[in-house]
């Protein structure tokens, strides 16, 4: 039991690592989806690493995905593909959550809130990625008129089936290795699109927006072309990291209480 749980934590160490070497990660994301992977793997064992590495994997498989063409997208939001210690966690801190009350009360309330959240990055992230390769423009959720690719509260027909999509393999691979049933099968899967479109409808109100001084530029960061950028919607800490965090937290709250009531 020992030598086996040395070998996961070996084995989350190389992992982080290697994405810190492929540059998937920064160094401080590296630390954080250590972190992250340490606890999904003493709260969840084997099979939530599972998981949450799929999350990862697929995620980083999407964001590499013709990347030429995301070039303009990376800039607006400015943190590029490698994901930060704050990325890592808007994404899995849901998770770990999760796994840490799950070693302390083991129940499987936890373990429905552990795939939610990740149903809801992983719904979010494949949006986001594969969304932003549309032949059309996306479709502003506060104006309902066309709006510039890559702008947060935004959706669009290929966006909206991958976020679908995204969810429920999550819930599908959750079901080949965990024990549950058709109906938590439904609600991760539902849960997590659910969180994509909270995540669309934060951002579409709420989420900050800039315009840069010196290129004109609407972008989501405070400093853009060296320049201190001009807030010009929503409020200054409710950022891209925010936002993912909040709309994952929601959506796994409103489940897991869903799931209560209806146990």
């Amino acid at each position: 039991m020992v030598l086996e749980s040395i070998g996961i934590i070996i084995f989350i160490l190389i992992t982080s690592l290697a994405g810190y070497y492929f540059r998937l990660l920064t160094f401080s994301g590296s630390i954080a989806a250590f972190i992250v992977g340490s606890a999904a793997a003493w709260g969840f064992g084997f099979y939530g690493l599972l998981v949450l590495g799929f999350f990862f994997a697929s995620s980083s498989f999407w964001s590499k995905f013709k990347s030429h063409k995301k070039k303009e997208f990376e800039n607006k939001h400015a943190k590029g593909s490698r994901r930060d210690w704050q990325q890592v966690a808007a994404n899995g801190g849901i998770a770990a959550i999760a796994s840490i009350f799950n070693l302390l009360d083991p129940s499987q309330v936890w373990l429905i809130m552990f795939l939610i959240g990740l149903a809801a990055a992983n719904s979010d992230t494949w949006a986001s990625e594969i969304g932003s390769l549309s032949q059309k423009l996306p479709i502003s959720l506060k104006t309902w008129k066309t709006i510039e690719t890559g702008t947060s509260g935004a959706v669009s027909s290929l966006g909206t089936l991958a976020a679908l999509s995204g969810s429920f393999i999550i819930a599908l691979l959750s079901n080949v290795l965990f024990d549950i049933s058709t109906y938590e099968i439904l609600l991760i899967g539902f849960f997590g699109f659910a969180g994509n479109l909270i995540d669309s409808l934060l951002g579409a109100f709420f989420q900050a927006e800039y315009k840069c001084p010196l290129c004109s530029s609407n972008v989501e960061t405070a400093q853009h072309c060296g320049q201190t950028a001009i807030l010009i919607k929503g409020w200054h800490f409710a950022g891209n990291d925010f936002v993912n965090f909040f709309s994952g937290l929601a959506s796994a709250s409103v489940g897991i209480l869903l799931y209560i009531l209806l146990a």
